[in-house]
C-alpha cells in the first residue's frame, strides 16, 4: 500500500527557510515521478513543484522558481523540498503526491507559515 508521510513544516519569519521531507513507503521510489503541492487557507490545492523518476528533470511554478528546489533520495525513500526566501503569501498546508499506477496518493500534510 502507498504511503507519503510529510515533516518539516512549522512557523518561520519572512525571508526565512524551511525543508520538507516526503518519506514513502510501500513501493519503490525510483519508479515514480513525484510532486509537492500545497493550499493555502480558502485556497485551491495548486502544483508548486515535480521531478522526473530519474531526478534529471524538474519543473517549478512561476511564483517558487528561483526560491524552491526538488530533490530526491531514492535510497532514503524521499522527496525533499528546499524552501527559501519564504514569504507569508508561502503560508499553506504542504502535501506531496505520487500517481501510483493512476491513483493518486497523497499524504497528510504539513502546515508551512511564514509570519511578516
Amino acid at each position: 500500500q502507498a504511503r507519503l508521510v510529510e515533516s518539516g513544516g512549522g512557523l518561520v519569519q519572512s525571508g526565512g527557510a524551511l525543508r520538507l521531507s516526503c518519506s514513502v513507503s510501500g513501493f519503490n521510489l525510483s519508479y515514480f515521478a513525484m510532486s509537492w503541492h500545497r493550499q493555502g487557507p480558502g485556497k485551491e490545492r495548486d502544483l508548486v513543484a515535480s521531478i522526473s523518476k530519474s531526478g534529471d528533470s524538474t519543473y517549478y511554478e512561476d511564483f517558487v522558481k528561483g526560491r524552491f528546489i526538488i530533490s530526491r533520495d531514492d535510497a532514503e525513500s524521499t522527496v525533499y523540498l528546499q524552501m527559501n526566501s519564504l514569504q507569508p503569501n508561502d503560508t499553506a498546508v504542504y502535501y506531496c503526491r505520487v500517481n501510483f499506477w493512476g491513483r493518486v496518493v497523497w499524504g497528510q500534510g504539513t502546515q508551512v507559515t511564514v509570519s511578516s
